[in-house]
């Protein structure tokens, strides 16, 4: 277990954060920097004491006690371990998540809008039809879009639908029970729909079926928007991305409002709000598409 505190000497009349980092990724730090300077820019006297959560039953036990010795006025977390640690042991604390993928579906809140509890955050989900937006404007004229999904990811489904109709697009969904569903599923979308999304599915995207689905895509001339820029890497033709400080920004002024009277519960879940786009160059050559010059004037990443 890993214990410092980022501030200089502290009073014990200062308000104390405890922050649980899920790891040390350049990610993770990001996000820490970016809250902090929230925090520090509108409240004064506020200690830092973060704690990097370690898979050690006793030190987990021991970070228990640390935390109830300390009493931090708010539980900052970072990544889904810590805040799923967090939930479960801090039942009275006011938590605040952040680089958290699908909040809802992760159980860690009951809705987006409404969290209730003791617990709100920044999560790591672009809004479906900032999404949406970015293939049309790829694929002009796109009426059908596809996606796989399976059962833990079937909740995202029927909002994703409305969200489809209201631009224009219907969204035809196979849902995949086997892994030896995906070859039929992908056979069935390639003769309907003018694109396939996708969401982070860790019971869908494992490598193996990855590697499977991004190069019958390619093969099938299916423009296939990946869910993060490591799957265009691999293939995708394109991605939307995050500024994972921005994220932090998000968290801190949720901190903030929180030290300043209100409750978690209340506090509406954010989406990001700083997006970067990403595409793969010789995807796009080799299924046809041209990628619209303002998009690739403003890409973060071009993949070659």
């Amino acid at each position: 277990m890993l214990f410092f505190i980022t501030a200089n000497e502290k009073t014990e009349a200062d308000t104390a954060i405890a922050i649980l980092l899920s790891d040390s990724l350049t990610s993770t730090q990001r996000t820490l920097h970016g809250a902090q300077k929230v925090i520090n820019r509108s409240h004064e006297n506020v200690s830092f004491h973060s704690f990097l959560l370690s898979s050690d039953q006793s030190e987990k036990l021991a970070l228990i006690d640390s935390l109830n010795i300390l009493k931090p006025k708010v539980i900052l977390t970072i990544g889904s371990p810590a805040t799923s640690f967090a939930k479960e042991n801090f039942k009275d604390n006011p938590i605040v998540f952040a680089g958290v993928i699908n909040p809802v579906l992760s159980g860690f809140v009951k809705s987006a809008n409404n969290p209730r509890g003791n617990i709100t955050g920044a999560s790591l989900d672009i809004p479906t039809n900032i999404q949406f937006k970015y293939f049309k404007q790829i694929v002009p004229g796109m009426k059908k879009i596809g996606i796989l999904y399976t059962r833990s990811t079937a909740s995202l489904i029927p909002p994703a639908k409305v969200v489809a109709q209201q631009m224009g697009l219907t969204l035809i969904a196979f849902e995949i029970k086997d892994n030896k569903d995906i070859p039929r599923a992908l056979d069935s979308l390639a003769l309907t729909v003018d694109g396939i999304w996708s969401v982070a599915d860790p019971d869908l995207f494992d490598p193996q079926s990855t590697r499977y689905i991004l190069l019958n895509a390619i093969r099938k001339s299916i423009p296939f928007m990946g869910f993060s820029r490591y799957v265009v890497e691999s293939g995708a033709l394109f991605a939307l991305d995050f500024d994972y400080k921005a994220v932090g920004y998000q968290a801190g002024d949720m901190v903030s409002k929180i030290l300043s009277g209100t409750k978690p519960g209340k506090i509406r879940v954010s989406t990001v709000d700083v997006i970067w786009f990403h595409y793969n160059e010789k995807t796009a050559k080799h299924i046809d598409i041209t990628i619209p010059e303002d998009l690739v004037m403003i890409a973060k990443e071009v993949y070659r």
